[in-house]
């Protein structure tokens, strides 16, 4: 179940925004900005069936210990009940599905996700190889840039201080923070690629439609 916050992000009017953020970040700079969003960026069911053991187990040991005696069929059922109940938690409760997921298996399917996304977007075929991903994994509540060749963090005042309030606004599921977190990299990519006059859009400025994750 997800909660107001996440459901903004996914608001037609958010879209507009986010489209409109990325044009005002491209007015300043030859760079291009490219948005990706996932509620999801893998798949999580380990975690369920996580949640479903426990509760199976907690179901069991509760009957065993309980100073009544159960029939063995009534165990049985109690304890793959449990288990569903369990599992079907974990599948609709995102802070109780995130806390059974390691978060280096969230870091890793975010990462893997956010490179997948930028081949597909075709992100790393502008002229100058200045284009940017910013993908958003809603669940995993971080957020992945992915710079093409020519884009050096380490060569660019700032860059690594609005990655940091991008990933800030999503753990926060703050959309007005997240687009005036996207809003910084105007200047900050504008330092080092000025906007031409000759300049083309040639990513599109849409986000990307966004996906279902498991």
């Amino acid at each position: 179940m997800s909660t107001a916050g996440e459901r903004a992000f996914f608001e037609p009017t958010a879209r507009t925004r986010a489209k409109a953020a990325i044009q005002a970040v491209e007015g300043q700079t030859s760079a291009e900005i490219v948005v990706a969003l996932r509620y999801a960026s893998g798949d999580y069911r380990a975690a369920d069936w996580a949640s479903g053991a426990l509760v199976a187990l907690a179901s069991l040991v509760a009957l065993l210990y309980l100073p009544w005696t159960f029939e063995l069929h009534f165990i049985l059922v109690d304890v793959v009940l449990a288990f569903a109940i369990g599992a079907l938690a974990s599948a609709t409760i995102g802070p109780w599905r995130r806390l059974l997921t390691p978060a280096r298996v969230r870091a890793a399917n975010v990462r893997a996700a956010a490179r997948e996304a930028f081949v597909d977007r075709g992100v790393g075929g502008t002229r100058g190889r200045w284009g940017v991903l910013v993908f958003v994994g809603l669940f995993e509540r971080t957020v992945e840039v992915v710079g093409d060749d020519a884009i050096d963090p380490k060569a660019l005042a700032g860059f690594d201080a609005s990655v940091a309030e991008l990933r800030a606004a999503v753990q926060a599921t703050s959309l007005d923070r997240f687009l005036a977190a996207l809003a910084t990299l105007g200047p900050v990519l504008a330092a080092r690629f000025p906007h031409g006059d000759d300049d083309v859009n040639e990513l599109p400025d849409e986000v990307e439609e966004p996906k279902s994750g498991g």
